[in-house]
């Protein structure tokens, strides 16, 4: 477990260090809020463009297991597919990520298993003209390569902050 939280925290710097870079340049936007479901916990995303976007969460399971997740996406925002009067922007997003699951069993046991899989979230996005602010719903396929290969599905709910 103590090498799972090292990783963590070289990630959570990482991903902390490169936000001034990201939010360079009148394009890239910076949203950092929350998540709600299976892992829940902290959410950041960094607009490239209009278009393009990097996701990142560090959040823990709440299954009752001592478990957590840290993911990573690349996602496409469509904004012709739902067209709303009031000028908010309602944008479907799809992609794909990595996401690290440390795990840690009862005290004594040596059965720690990380996990590392691949993601493919997809969801929708409430995004407000006149707030800084925006809600979003997501749903997350998951093929997890280590260490067993083995399916999963997660789904959240948010909201973030826009700076």
């Amino acid at each position: 477990m103590k090498r799972s939280i090292i990783v963590g925290l070289i990630a959570a710097l990482i991903a902390t260090l490169s936000v001034p870079a990201l939010a360079q340049g009148d394009d890239k936007y910076v949203g950092v809020g929350f998540i709600v479901g299976e892992p829940t916990g902290l959410d950041a995303k960094f607009f490239l463009n209009n278009e393009h976007a990097l996701e990142f969460g560090l959040a823990w399971s709440l299954s009752g297991q001592n478990e957590m997740h840290l993911q990573a996406d690349y996602l496409w925002h469509r904004y012709d597919l739902i067209n709303l009067n009031n000028g908010d922007e309602m944008p479907l997003f799809f992609g794909a990520g990595v996401r690290f699951v440390s795990t840690e069993d009862d005290p004594g046991d040596n059965n720690d298993e990380d996990i590392f899989g691949i993601r493919f979230p997809i969801g929708l996005a409430y995004m407000f003209t006149n707030y800084p602010f925006d809600i979003f719903a997501e749903i997350v396929p998951i093929l997890d390569l280590t260490p067993d290969s083995d399916f999963d599905l997660e789904g959240a709910i948010g909201a973030r902050f826009w700076f």
